[in-house]
């Protein structure tokens, strides 16, 4: 199959990140924002983008206008999402469903209730006439043209009150000319065995094709999800990262790559899964929330290991404690260095840093005994790689790396009358046989050290200018007490094209930090290829 080639339709992903995952608290998405999520799930290569409510809010109908004329859709089909038309009228006649058609959306998702005390209490009509309200408008919008698909709210719930009623509303919404009938797990309290055994029931009595919609109010949504495809479903509802409303919906991602590497079903275009890591944390970042470093597949954490019989068995084969080469979903398999580690963890992560050990047992010993050594003051080098390689090449060559040599610093905070502060810093420090006193002012004592810093440093190494601290941590370490507390600082640096993290730890907050940036401003200096001053 070539690159470009599609699944057939066989077997659907319909993503309802701008609809469902829209609704999780924290999220407020602009149609701009809409926009760019809409194209990277394109990008993936989903079947169905829902788009939202057109008609129902002024954004999601701005939202069709544009995806209309901005985006050509490569590999999705938009779709529209509303309700069944309101009882007592005609879905010709209901303006919401006539909204549904001026979208444009080739694909319209009706949400239709299916549990009969829903359709009593929140609709306040009769069983009958719910029943009219969905063959009316899937009938009315299929002879539009729209391929539709119906949502059944409440599913699961619904049959388990009324399993009677529940399979009218499939029968009806399948015989009216739905193409899939999307059973809902609307509130997330059913578990994987039920929603197979139900999925199977009502696959063989309607003979519906159907889809599946799970929350994930019990930590099981992707659970249920491909439990409904081993009972015959054929077309999934997913979001992003799992975004939804209260704890969210089923997650995309791992879906996706269960279908496709567990199942063996194709439902990306050829290719497109090694892209999975790469929308995963982009879509993050255009909802401003970090992504999760813990996620399955996609997240930083996923093929990280750490102890250190893991790494001995990974050195002879990696597939020991992997269950997928990681780079078939875009990410990459991480060695992290810590108090548990061996010698097969410090070759492995030396080669993964391009620090060449050369099979040299001693040396890798004397690595390990440091930072056991190290970490047992309260270092930690999982999370600071950057301090690890400078400790690595330190060993390696029987010096640290430096590019200037620290004579002093010095940090003043300074409370005046008026309640307002002032904090200045000062450093001595030699750099290719000059010495250099820079003061500077910040906000806060790391604040003004840090800019002092780079005040003294920039003339020299010009290469500094590039380099932003984007992330600073403090935490106190256990066994000790109030102000005689240990701290650790982890500091996060960029030079704008990739990020690193340093470690200090101090007795004092801000002894802490300046270790942290002198490791970040020296891995800055090595990453930009400066030669060492000495």
């Amino acid at each position: 199959m070539t690159e470009t080639s599609e699944p057939d339709d066989s077997f659907h992903v319909f993503d309802t990140t701008l609809r469902d995952g829209a609704q999780r608290e924290g999220i407020n998405l602009t149609v701009a924002d809409k926009l760019a999520i809409a194209r990277h799930l394109d990008d993936f290569g989903v079947g169905f983008i829902e788009g939202g409510w057109p008609g129902a809010n002024p954004r999601d109908t701005e939202f069709f206008a544009r995806a209309r004329q901005e985006i050509d859709f490569r590999h999705a089909q938009l779709v529209a999402f509303g309700s069944t038309r309101r009882a007592g009228t005609t879905a010709a006649e209901d303006p919401q469903v006539r909204a549904l058609l001026e979208s444009g959306a080739p694909v319209i998702t009706l949400v239709a209730k299916s549990h009969d005390r829903h359709v009593e209490l929140a609709l306040r009509t009769t069983l009958d006439e719910n029943l009219a309200m969905v063959g009316d408008t899937v009938s009315f919008l299929t002879e539009q043209g729209r391929r539709v698909f119906v949502d059944c709210e409440h599913f699961f719930d619904g049959y388990r009150a009324n399993p009677e009623y529940a399979k009218a509303v499939v029968r009806t919404a399948s015989e009216a000319g739905a193409d899939v009938v999307v059973l809902c797990d609307t509130n997330g309290g059913f578990l994987p065995a039920q929603i197979q055994a139900v999925v199977g029931t009502v696959l063989a009595d309607t003979g519906a094709r159907l889809g599946i919609h799970a929350q994930d109010d019990t930590g099981c949504a992707v659970a249920n999800t491909l439990a409904a495809v081993d009972a015959g479903a054929t077309h999934v509802q997913c979001t992003a990262n799992g975004y939804g409303e209260r704890v969210g919906n089923a997650n995309l991602f791992p879906v996706v790559a269960a279908l496709e590497l567990k199942y063996g079903k194709r439902v990306l275009p050829e290719g497109h899964l090694r892209e999975m890591t790469r929308i995963s944390h982009a879509i993050a970042e255009v909802v401003n929330l970090t992504p999760s470093t813990h996620q399955p597949y996609v997240g930083l954490s996923a093929f990280a290991h750490k102890a250190g019989l893991h790494a001995s068995a990974i050195k002879v084969d990696p597939d020991l404690y992997q269950h997928i080469d990681p780079e078939r979903v875009g990410n990459t398999m991480r060695m992290l260095v810590s108090d548990m580690a061996g010698r097969a963890s410090v070759e492995l992560k030396g080669k993964e840093l391009g620090v060449d050990l050369g099979g040299d047992r001693e040396l890798v010993g004397r690595v390990v005994e440091r930072v056991k050594e190290r970490e047992l003051k309260g270092y930690t080098y999982e999370a600071a790689d950057a301090s690890f390689e400078l400790l690595l090449r330190t060993e390696v060559q029987g010096k640290p790396l430096r590019y200037f040599q620290v004579e002093s610093w010095r940090a003043i905070v300074e409370d005046r009358p008026d309640g307002s502060h002032a904090n200045e810093a000062t450093v001595k420090l030699w750099a290719k046989g000059e010495r250099i006193v820079a003061t500077a002012e910040g906000n806060g004592p790391v604040n003004a050290l840090d800019r002092a810093l780079r005040v003294g440093l920039e003339r020299i190494y010009p290469q500094l200018a590039k380099l932003e601290l984007v992330d600073y941590k403090v935490r106190i370490l256990e066994g000790k007490h109030g102000t005689n507390s240990t701290t650790r600082v982890l500091i996060s640096t960029s030079d704008g094209s990739g990020e690193w993290s340093t470690v200090g730890v101090a007795d004092n907050v801000i002894a802490a930090s300046w270790q942290a940036l002198e490791d970040a401003y020296t891995y800055g200096l090595l990453r930009a290829g400066v030669i060492p001053a000495e």
